[in-house]
């Protein structure tokens, strides 16, 4: 689609004025549930509202097609609206794997007919997602992967075992890789997608250092999929995991993860360490490493929207999201270590009355925010793919 080319303030105007319309002022500066280990309760009211107002315009996936109930804009309609959520305090209740990695795939690769039924859903947020791909002896080398798929005439049975997989024990559906011609590795492999309520598939929640447990083990036992929700042909399914995976890496080097919070350093800064007679930050260092990793999230913040334009026009993200991804979770990592250190012993929390919430989110976050070279594929993976696809070194390992 191309660029919006007409009046961008008049946009921005009747997005802000639709915001102050819709948007519960009780949510706001709260962060998004679908982020939190909370995101299985409830939802407030206030939540469910919120959430219904932004599916119902399209503007949780603002350039998707509005047939799909996308909100049909352009790249530059769909910044504004972004902008103006953050500027309201607003988080964008439309969101998680359906939104990041599913959606944008089966737009590329999906029928016409899975495309009306899968994709609306994940516009309004009724349905969320789970990946089925990583296996315990299957990670780095994802297409030795071995959860079986056997035709039985009118639909598909799975056996195997996942993990990693998060969000499994929240999810309505996944999205699976599964092996179908065992005599092959990559091109034996199906992507095929089915639901997680039904009797054949079990869910073990993994407990973390930080607290929580976003991921799962997850078993399946003939587990039923339908012919019909076979993406792309049998035997297929390794080009579109790759693409799904580019897409993950996309969104990952964006996902603002790692910790710290919602909150600028810079401020934090002022009101733990304090400031100076000028006003500044008084300790120098620190201000110091503060303006240094505000540049990089800058410039790493405008070269990521560069690049996400340039993947529009070229089919979709490249392999530079490897690059991307490397560096955002970096910048991520180094600003929740920063977060920690200004509130000093005060950022060392685990429980008790003695720290706010929002300290004790910090610690979280940054301990959660670890994982973050992990997810997507190891940062050592994405170094082989950078030098190996952008940079054509040699392989090393074959040379000898």
């Amino acid at each position: 689609m191309a660029d919006f080319g007409g009046d961008i303030d008049a946009f921005r105007t009747e997005v802000r004025s639709w915001v102050e319309a819709n948007f519960p002022p009780a949510l706001k500066g709260k962060p998004n549930p679908m982020m939190r280990e909370e995101r299985g309760n409830p939802e407030t009211p206030d939540q469910a509202a919120w959430r219904k107002a932004v599916g119902e315009k399209g503007w949780g996936t603002p350039t998707w097609p509005a047939q799909y109930g996308g909100g049909g804009l352009a790249p530059a309609q769909g910044r504004v609206v972004m902008q103006e959520f953050a500027r309201a305090g607003a988080y964008n209740p439309i969101g998680g794997m359906g939104v990041m990695m599913f959606g944008p795939t089966l737009l590329e690769y999906g029928t016409d007919a899975q495309k009306a039924e899968h994709i609306p859903p994940i516009c309004r947020g009724d349905i969320q997602w789970c990946q089925g791909f990583s296996e315990p002896g299957a990670g780095s080398d994802l297409a030795s992967l071995s959860t079986k798929c056997e035709d039985k005439g009118d639909h598909y049975i799975i056996n195997g075992q996942k993990i990693w997989t998060s969000g499994a024990q929240y999810a309505d559906w996944c999205f699976c890789l599964v092996r179908t011609d065992t005599s092959k590795k990559h091109e034996g492999i199906s992507f095929v997608l089915f639901t997680m309520h039904q009797p054949g598939v079990e869910t073990r929640p993994i407990k973390l250092i930080a607290g929580n447990s976003p991921f799962c083990e997850t078993f399946f036992t003939d587990a039923r999929a339908e012919k019909k929700d076979l993406v792309g042909p049998l035997n297929g399914g390794w080009t579109i995991a790759k693409r799904l995976l580019q897409h993950e890496r996309s969104g990952l080097s964006g996902a603002g993860g790692g910790g710290g919070g919602a909150r600028g350093l810079v401020d934090l800064a002022k009101e733990y360490v304090g400031v100076d007679e000028a006003g500044r930050i008084a300790d120098i260092d620190l201000r110091t490493r503060i303006i240094m990793n505000e540049i990089e999230g800058r410039a790493f913040q405008q070269t990521a929207v560069r690049a996400m334009q340039e993947a529009k026009g070229n089919s979709g993200p490249s392999t530079a999201t490897s690059i991307m991804k490397n560096a955002g979770t970096r910048w991520m990592q180094d600003k929740a270590e920063l977060t920690l250190e200004i509130m000093g012993h005060q950022g060392l929390g685990w429980e008790g009355e003695a720290f706010t919430g929002a300290e004790l989110a910090a610690v979280r976050g940054w301990l959660g925010g670890k994982a973050f070279t992990i997810y997507g594929g190891s940062q050592e993976v994405q170094n082989n793919i950078i030098s190996k696809r952008i940079l054509g070194l040699p392989d090393l390992t074959q040379s000898k």
